[in-house]
């Protein structure tokens, strides 16, 4: 099979626990686009903004032709001046309710636009995470969002460490969620709020429409739920060792390496290089 086109996730799938590329990672992809022309396209939960610098280290920094998935799939842009090619945004109002509801509950909500991050009652562990990855957030004081009725919402989440938890709440907040949101979750500490039909896998399919391409020949790797959409679509799924059980359950291959080992790099080598 040959495959041209690569989908990844970014934390704890392509990025390592200290949030940087591995440079056995960073070689394979740069020698499968140089020499095999395949192409490597972020698809993360972040927006595209906060990934610059990791583009940076991939040699796709303000590139033409190259492309990043973000806010879950409700954003894609084109590398070259991060020209927003579709955004699927979340309506305010129910971004406003969503929000609303967890003002009373144990998590830390972040809202995000397209190029801002607002943190309301930041947690001590996500005001660590905020302070490890370097990504510029407004830390609010006032727990309102109206000022932000004007804005493209791109998503909402809340934050706990406790993932039963948040999916208990998931469960009481079937009025809200039901037919007007996808819900995912992530990195083992969020449970993620997207417009309705967004997500990774609908991303993706967006993408390879665009650039006249066939689904069977993308590869998709990732770790957790807000992956599980692009897992399922991509011609070859591929999880990370470190991925919870149910992502290794649907995908196709497993590698030996997890995050910290360079997961992507594996799969380049058995399923690019032949090796």
């Amino acid at each position: 099979m040959s495959y041209v086109l690569i989908a990844c996730d970014m934390d704890e799938t392509l990025l390592n626990d200290q949030h940087e590329i591995c440079q056995r990672n960073v070689d394979a992809i740069i020698r499968a686009k140089k020499e095999f022309g395949v192409k490597f396209v972020p698809a993360t939960g972040r927006g595209y903004l906060s990934i610059q610098h990791n583009l940076k280290t991939l040699g796709l920094y303000d590139e033409a032709n190259e492309y990043v998935l973000s806010f879950n799939g409700g954003a894609l842009t084109e590398n070259r001046g991060n020209n927003l090619i579709q955004f699927k945004g979340l309506d305010f109002l129910k971004m406003k309710e969503i929000f609303e509801y967890g003002l009373d509950k144990d998590v830390c909500i972040r809202v995000y636009t397209k190029d801002q991050i607002f943190v309301f009652n930041l947690s001590e562990s996500e005001a660590i995470r905020i302070n490890s990855l370097k990504v510029p957030c407004n830390i609010m004081s006032e727990n309102n969002v109206d000022f932000l009725a004007d804005e493209p919402i791109a998503k909402i989440l809340y934050q706990n460490l406790d993932i039963p938890y948040l999916k208990e709440l998931k469960h009481n907040m079937k009025s809200i969620t039901d037919g007007h949101c996808s819900v995912t979750y992530s990195s083992n500490r969020y449970m993620e709020f997207n417009a309705l039909g967004v997500d990774k896998g609908q991303g993706l399919c967006d993408l390879v429409n665009i650039l006249g391409l066939d689904i069977k020949d993308t590869i998709a790797v990732g770790d957790n739920y807000n992956d599980l959409a692009m897992l399922k679509v991509a011609g070859l799924s591929v999880a990370a060792q470190n991925a919870t059980q149910d992502i290794k359950a649907v995908c196709d291959y497993t590698t030996k390496a997890d995050n910290n080992e360079g997961v992507i790099a594996e799969l380049i080598e058995k399923f690019i290089f032949n090796q």
